[in-house]
């Protein structure tokens, strides 16, 4: 595979507390890692060509559905299925919805064994960027929030967790700038902070394309009457 390529990937912010003291997910990836050594991340990774085949237990809503399939090659529902994986692959943690999955591939066996199906229906695509030029692997990122209500395991339970990220712990939002962050994290979490305060979804989601010397953040469109 050419490490240069840019591919598509899936993160995931899941928000706990959030009427009260709001806190995320995050851990930290390793010192020897390839992309972004020692940084405290929220969990993500690539979106693989199987996340193509694997069924959603319950779907993204439409306003989600249509915003991801906007300037993109991949079917929504894979990019929300990466971002599922990753945050079961990588903190044990599952988004799922209570069904029988008895075909389910090897690679979901465990998840399967909890009697759940992926359930998207919880994912908000707030956010869009591309890794710069330069960097030994590069990603189309779309960042998708989503609440720890939905969760069908103890949030504080990290024992099926893969050892990828160290360190996961519920950061509170409003110390999260403290940690050592990719820059792209830093302005996430402004997002996050700005979507918390709203009601609705925002008429357009934010797309830093780092194409260019100004760095501009564009808007991907998609207005819609929906809820929150």
């Amino acid at each position: 595979m050419d490490k240069t390529a840019i591919r598509d990937a899936a993160t995931i912010i899941l928000i706990r507390d959030r009427a009260t003291d709001p806190r995320i997910l995050m851990g930290q990836r390793g010192a020897k890692a390839a992309f972004m050594p020692n940084k405290y991340v929220f969990p993500g990774g690539a979106v693989d060509l199987s996340d193509n085949d694997i069924p959603l237990g319950k779907p993204l809503d439409p306003i989600n559905e249509t915003r991801l399939a906007e300037d993109s090659q991949r079917a929504p529902s894979a990019i929300a299925i990466a971002a599922i994986r990753e945050l079961w692959e990588e903190t044990g943690q599952i988004l799922g919805t209570p069904a029988l999955w008895p075909d389910a591939p090897e690679s979901w066996g465990a998840f399967a064994n909890h009697g759940m199906r992926p359930d998207a229906s919880n994912l908000k695509f707030i956010f869009r960027a591309v890794t710069p030029a330069g960097r030994p692997r590069r990603f189309d990122a779309r960042f998708l929030m989503a609440d720890a209500d939905g969760l069908t395991t103890d949030p504080d339970d990290f024992t099926d967790a893969e050892d990828e990220l160290s360190h996961l712990h519920w950061v509170p939002l409003r110390e999260a700038r403290t940690l050592d962050l990719p820059f792209i994290t830093e302005v996430v979490l402004a997002e996050v902070s700005a979507r918390l305060g709203g009601k609705t979804p925002p008429d357009t989601v934010p797309f830093f394309r780092n194409n260019d010397e100004a760095h501009l953040v564009t808007r991907l469109a998609g207005k819609s009457p929906l809820g929150d």
